[in-house]
């Protein structure tokens, strides 16, 4: 198959287009220059000349806070941006998968999120990715919309690298224990959507880790784990915080723990369980700074 992956140098773009080579498929990844997310017709005009069989849109406008007042900019990339890949993948009969978050929901339920639960974003960011999301689907219904949340991974800036920089740095952590979810490698996270695409499938789908833990919760495992395998740790302080003791900006979901259980029945899908990703992770990474 061919397959063109936008966002190819993110977290999730850059494993999607590793694990679709690894498998044989001729993979697009064009930069910036070759496809610019802000211009809409540089979008429409990529897609098509392409005419790939796939297009997998992990490209997204991520700064959470930030999008509190770079509105445009994040609806541009997040709503107006997917909804062109969505139009000019209909346009020449392709497929198309789209990554979203958990950001669509608002965090207050005390279960897991199912694919269908009512959405309410509660920051710019959500508002931009849940359009992005209506966008993706008017434009082409069979489209697969994958959400996922609390993402890291070998490449890029992600919570574990900055925990592992600070307490490299030896400095004491303070770590918001109020707001729960489950750590997600971006490994992971493409194998699932290698998994998608094999199967053809259409429609939304959420995927996590199994399990939940808080992010004081996760900073205490990174370190334990971390520690244990070789990496330098020096912080012995880890201070449990409320979400009201560190504000932002954009307001987060205090619970965003999605409900896997429909991808798990539809592809008999085995997901690992967050802690023994983190550490198949950490000894990636501990490989990689020692090589």
């Amino acid at each position: 198959m061919r397959i063109l992956v936008t966002g190819s140098t993110g977290q999730v773009g850059r494993e999607v287009a590793r694990e679709f080579a690894r498998l044989g498929h001729a993979v697009l990844t064009p930069g910036r220059q070759e496809l610019d997310l802000m211009q809409r017709v540089s979008v429409t005009e990529r897609i098509r000349a392409e005419a790939a069989d796939w297009v997998i849109n992990c490209a997204a406008y991520t700064r959470v806070d930030m999008a509190e007042t770079e509105v445009e900019q994040a609806f541009t990339i997040n709503r107006d941006s997917a909804g062109a890949l969505a139009e000019a993948v209909a346009a020449c009969g392709g497929k198309l998968l789209h990554v979203s978050t958990d950001f669509v929901f608002d965090g207050k339920q005390s279960h897991p999120y199912k694919e269908d639960d009512s959405t309410n974003p509660l920051s710019i960011y959500g508002h931009s990715k849940l359009e992005g999301e209506q966008s993706v689907s008017a434009a082409l219904p069979a489209a697969v919309i994958l959400r996922t949340a609390w993402v890291y991974g070998v490449n890029g800036h992600n919570f574990v690298k900055t925990m592992l920089r600070v307490a490299g740095e030896g400095k004491p952590l303070r770590v918001v224990d109020d707001q729960v979810g489950s750590p997600t490698w971006a490994r992971d996270i493409a194998l699932a959507i290698v998994a998608l695409v094999q199967a053809d499938a259409t429609g939304i789908y959420h995927y996590t880790s199994a399990g939940s833990v808080s992010w004081y919760g996760f900073a205490r495992a990174i370190l334990s784990e971390a520690a244990a395998i070789g990496f330098d740790i020096r912080t012995e302080v880890v201070e449990p915080i409320t979400t009201a003791e560190y504000p932002t900006p954009a307001t987060r979901p205090s619970y965003s723990v999605l409900d896997t259980g429909k991808i798990q029945a539809q592809f008999d899908m085995p997901i690992p369980g967050w802690r023994d990703s983190l550490v198949a992770m950490l000894r990636e990474l501990y490989q990689c700074e020692k090589s």
